[in-house]
């Protein structure tokens, strides 16, 4: 069918997910919130990027990281010389103007940081994946308990993405069929290191290399498309099955570099194949949800959309998208599902983190979703590490 046929008889130019992620001229205007950054690498100073195109919505008043270059460096992207600086995350906290807070630490301390944020009863950012272990995402959750007008939000952007939306509006209303597949991979050719001025920040800049700090490829980069995929079926896997190594870059790292899950989804008779490697980026970012019906392939900011032959054969329409005219296949046989690309999804995921603060209303990325992707996340690692097959435990309360 013509790409705007598809798009009218799918609802997208009728008010649907689209309109959903862009304010209306009927909302009330509203100050910008006064938003500070804890941590100011490469995530935090690309937030602020983002935030800067925002200036409606939010205004940075203060920046805080241990090293002092990055926190000068920092303070360059900043639209303003009142910018308050801290290398002492709780002296920020205090900080009486400041009244949301973005955490983009390395993440074995983003649950110490994000717990004393709660305590203080700032709004928070909490940037993925939530906790480092099990044992901090669920208290995270008991610590959120009852602070329904506080905001908690995990960086976990794609859920709010109009093409991630629509997507997961495909799938639960059925245009792909029965989904039991879902093949995924986040692949880069290079050895994920930064530069080091001085030999004893190594494990403080290169933190991602090292167990004791960080969750690796699998916490990193494979947690957004765990995370989704927890998101549009409301479940999380039961079974995690792993395996990998250091193939690569045989540097004193002790995070695989070359890493491979396989998740068993019981109540959904589905399984996920989620992979990383640094060795070779052909791949790239690769996204593919499989069912009876169809296909969605997904890049990060664009999506296609491919019936299953059979169906094509026996009705010359997509199936689910009824009504529409006799497909006019592009190139490689499938339909676009937005017209065009979207935004980086952190814009989208500001954009809602905004509005949430401004109504008090609990994001689709919150701290039970945030919970069970970093409890995903950690069950992989933990498959991956120890060779064995683990499996989710049932007395874990998320809520």
């Amino acid at each position: 069918m013509e790409r705007r046929t598809f798009l009218k008889n799918t609802g997208l130019l009728t008010g649907g997910i689209l309109l959903n992620h862009n304010l209306s001229a009927m909302e009330p205007v509203n100050d910008p919130v006064k938003i500070a950054v804890i941590g100011c690498g490469d995530r935090g100073t690309g937030i602020m990027n983002i935030l800067n195109s925002m200036p409606d919505k939010y205004r940075i008043t203060a920046l805080c990281d241990v090293l002092d270059f990055r926190l000068t460096a920092a303070q360059k992207l900043t639209k303003t010389d009142a910018v308050k600086t801290y290398t002492d995350y709780r002296k920020l906290i205090d900080d009486k103007q400041v009244e949301a807070i973005i955490v983009a630490v390395p993440l074995y301390l983003h649950y110490q940081v994000a717990a004393d944020v709660i305590r203080s009863g700032k709004h928070l950012y909490l940037e993925k994946t939530m906790t480092y272990n099990i044992e901090q995402a669920l208290e995270l959750v008991n610590l959120m308990h009852g602070r329904t007008g506080q905001i908690l939000q995990v960086g976990h952007q794609y859920r709010y993405s109009p093409l991630y939306y629509r997507v997961k509006e495909m799938i639960n209303k059925g245009y792909l069929g029965k989904v039991t597949q879902v093949d995924c991979r986040w692949d880069r050719n290079g050895n994920w290191r930064r530069p080091v001025p001085d030999p004893s920040l190594e494990r403080a800049i290169n933190w991602r290399m090292y167990k004791e700090y960080s969750g690796g490829l699998m916490a990193e980069l494979l947690s957004h498309q765990i995370d989704f995929i927890n998101w549009v079926f409301d479940t999380h896997p039961q079974e995690f099955f792993a395996t990998g190594g250091i193939d690569v870059f045989k540097d004193g790292r002790e995070t695989y570099d070359n890493v491979q899950l396989m998740l068993r989804y019981p109540d959904l008779s589905l399984i996920g194949n989620f992979g990383a490697m640094c060795g070779n980026a052909h791949d790239g970012y690769l996204f593919k949800i499989k069912g009876t019906l169809g296909t969605v392939s997904l890049l990060t900011d664009q999506g296609m959309f491919y019936p299953e032959k059979k169906l094509l054969t026996e009705k010359g329409t997509v199936d689910g998208v009824t009504g529409a005219t006799r497909i006019v296949w592009n190139r490689d046989g499938g339909t676009p599902i937005l017209p065009e690309a979207t935004k980086d999804g952190t814009w989208y995921a500001f954009n809602d983190f905004y509005q949430k603060i401004q109504h008090k209303e609990l994001p689709d990325s919150n701290v039970f979703t945030g919970a069970r992707t970093a409890i995903s996340v950690h069950l992989g690692n933990q498959a991956l590490y120890s060779q064995k097959i683990c499996n989710w435990d049932n007395s874990y309360k998320i809520g």
